[in-house]
């Protein structure tokens, strides 16, 4: 079984997110299941006792395997620190056994299903945040990132399952501002998702962020 979720931010709500009360069906998973989560994972924020205790709870205390793609609040020093290895088709950062980061513009089949994945975002409270410290750069894709994408998809014929990304798409967006007023500027990556939806053919794109 797959289970997909929004944004948790670390040690902020993963208790709360993905305890059995909240989420009773981990009762029956195995780590052959999985739980995704669509960016702001957030749990190696600065990898203290505090971040450690929670990767250790992900890893030996819940029943299903955890993935991510990351969002625009994630320590990017840090989670690219770990060397990337291949599972499932496509690129990842191994947190531990059981904890896995799906880098961007990749294609991973996971339990029979494609998913294409691809974080990132551009955060809009920077002004608040000090650049290495609570903010990083790398929370926006390289070109290099976005032509991996587009090579991925050539790939597998431009034809997947799912889509998970930490932003969406430019309609989704306009859809979102005219019925919540939210207030986020059009940005390449809102661009970048507007020109694959045209082309790709998927059953749904679940993205967190908004």
């Amino acid at each position: 079984m797959i289970y997909i979720t929004g944004d948790i931010h670390g040690t902020n709500s993963v208790a709360k997110r993905l305890n059995t009360k909240n989420f009773p069906k981990q009762r029956v998973l195995t780590k052959k299941d999985y739980v995704i989560i669509t960016g702001d994972f957030g749990l190696i924020w600065n990898l203290d006792a505090e971040d450690q205790f929670w990767l250790k709870w992900l890893n030996k205390q819940k029943t299903f395997t955890t993935l991510f793609i990351d969002g625009n609040h994630e320590n990017f020093d840090l989670l690219e620190s770990y060397p990337v290895e291949e599972w499932c088709g496509g690129k990842v950062h191994r947190l531990n056994d059981s904890v896995i980061h799906l880098m961007r513009g990749q294609v991973f089949k996971i339990d029979g299903f494609k998913f294409f994945t691809f974080g990132g975002a551009a955060s809009h409270d920077k002004e608040y945040r000090t650049e290495g410290k609570s903010w990083w750069r790398r929370e926006m894709p390289s070109q290099a990132e976005y032509e991996e994408g587009i090579r991925s998809l050539e790939r597998n014929n431009w034809i997947v399952d799912y889509v998970l990304t930490h932003t969406c798409t430019i309609n989704a967006l306009e859809w979102l501002t005219s019925r919540y007023g939210l207030k986020y500027e059009v940005d390449h990556m809102h661009n970048f998702f507007q020109d694959i939806q045209k082309r790709l053919a998927y059953r749904k794109w679940y993205f967190g962020h908004l």
